[in-house]
């Protein structure tokens, strides 16, 4: 396994934990308070906690079959997987005309860890 991978991972993996974690720990009107979460008034408390845990499996799918040596494959499913989601993500924050730059540049490491070895 190379370092560039380790390093695109790990920053990807990094940001994509944190980023699920807050959606699974906090409260849809919690979310809503913060002036970055606007997005999250166009979905249920359900939706964001699903958002929230496919980023969070997505982190570790990343990360541990390459650690562990185990079903290496299911990086590469998860790489998909996060890319899918963020290009959701940068398509509804262009409907909703809010920076799409955040969404788009954690896509691309995802879908970059899927060429790195």
């Amino acid at each position: 396994m190379s370092i560039a991978y380790w390093i695109v991972a790990g920053v990807s993996a990094f940001a994509f934990f944190g980023s699920g974690m807050m959606k699974l720990a906090s409260s849809r009107e919690k979310l809503l308070a913060n002036k970055n979460m606007g997005w999250a008034a166009d979905f249920t408390a359900p939706q964001i906690k699903l958002i929230g845990l496919a980023e969070v499996l997505g982190a570790a799918g990343l990360i541990l079959p390459h650690a562990l040596s185990i079903a290496e494959g299911l990086s590469k499913a998860a790489a998909v997987g996060l890319f899918l989601i963020m290009a959701g993500a940068v398509n509804h924050h262009r409907k909703r005309k809010e920076p799409i730059i955040p969404p788009l540049v954690l896509g691309i490491l995802a879908l970059v860890t899927l060429f790195l070895k």
